[in-house]
């Protein structure tokens, strides 16, 4: 696996539209406020690294970027769209530009890795689609089988997922992401179920192909080297708040572990 590129700077993009504007971002479950109007934002093809403890939020604002979960309050502008205005049928098409990697991958056990990618097409195509690797056009096959290329698996595009590893799987995971040609990546902890040395390549591999497309990424991450070495900036979230927010440049790991003390304490 190549090592990761170098880091963008922060500086730079200042004039550019945010690839992600968000303004007093609220959501309430019954009998609690899990986010706590959050303020950020984050610039184009830079890699972002959201920190924090258990219950602190994390996974729930990315569920409400995308609006797999609506949020309560606040505003949402993801890649020039209003997020909470957008309709039904806008807000398929917008969430085709978003490539979402979780640590269930929800791949389907008994089909190769090249039929799990082909799927992926799906997310940018209006109508039904279910194509087997046999009956896919020529065209989204070819399309497919450089998605697998990309991450290290053209190898294995005819063995059944149920046969690869926890990382090998996790990698047709983002193979079949990258077939909707997503503009900014979200990631809920990809490496979590992984061994350091697996979990460290998805990590590399996730950064390199931001790099490599200019794409924009905010990742969860709970193994402080990775956020070191696989982010330019890092959010932390307590308590449904921003608690943290610098340059990663500018981070280390004693004041990582000491912000996650201080919040998994409170």
């Amino acid at each position: 696996m190549n090592a990761p590129l170098p880091p963008r700077a922060l500086a730079g993009s200042a004039t550019a539209e945010p690839v992600l504007a968000v303004a007093g971002l609220t959501k309430d479950f019954p009998g609690r406020r899990v986010l706590q109007g959050l303020d950020f934002s984050l610039s184009p093809g830079q890699a972002t690294a959201l920190i924090g403890a258990n219950g602190s939020g994390k996974s729930t604002l990315l569920r409400c970027l995308v609006r797999l979960i609506e949020p309560s309050s606040g505003q949402i502008r993801m890649l020039g769209r209003d997020v909470p205005a957008l309709s039904p049928r806008a807000l398929r098409r917008f969430r085709a530009e978003v490539g979402i990697v979780w640590q269930r991958h929800n791949l389907v056990p008994r089909l190769s890795a090249l039929s799990n990618v082909i799927h992926g097409v799906q997310a940018r195509m209006s109508g039904p689609r279910a194509w087997a690797q046999a009956l896919a056009p020529a065209p989204v096959r070819d399309e497919a089988m450089t998605c697998l290329a990309r991450v290290g698996l053209a190898d294995r595009a005819l063995v059944r997922v149920d046969s690869l590893s926890g990382g090998q799987q996790q990698r047709v995971a983002i193979a079949r992401m990258l077939m909707q040609r997503p503009a900014f990546i979200l990631a809920d902890e990809p490496d979590a179920s992984l061994d350091p040395q697996t979990g460290e390549e998805v990590m590399s591999l996730l950064l390199n192909l931001v790099r490599d497309d200019g794409l924009s990424l905010l990742v969860i991450s709970h193994r402080l080297e990775h956020t070191l070495r696989f982010s330019d900036r890092i959010l932390g979230l307590a308590d449904g708040r921003i608690a943290l927010d610098l340059p990663t440049r500018r981070a280390d790991a004693a004041g990582l572990r000491h912000f996650f003390d201080h919040a998994e304490a409170a």
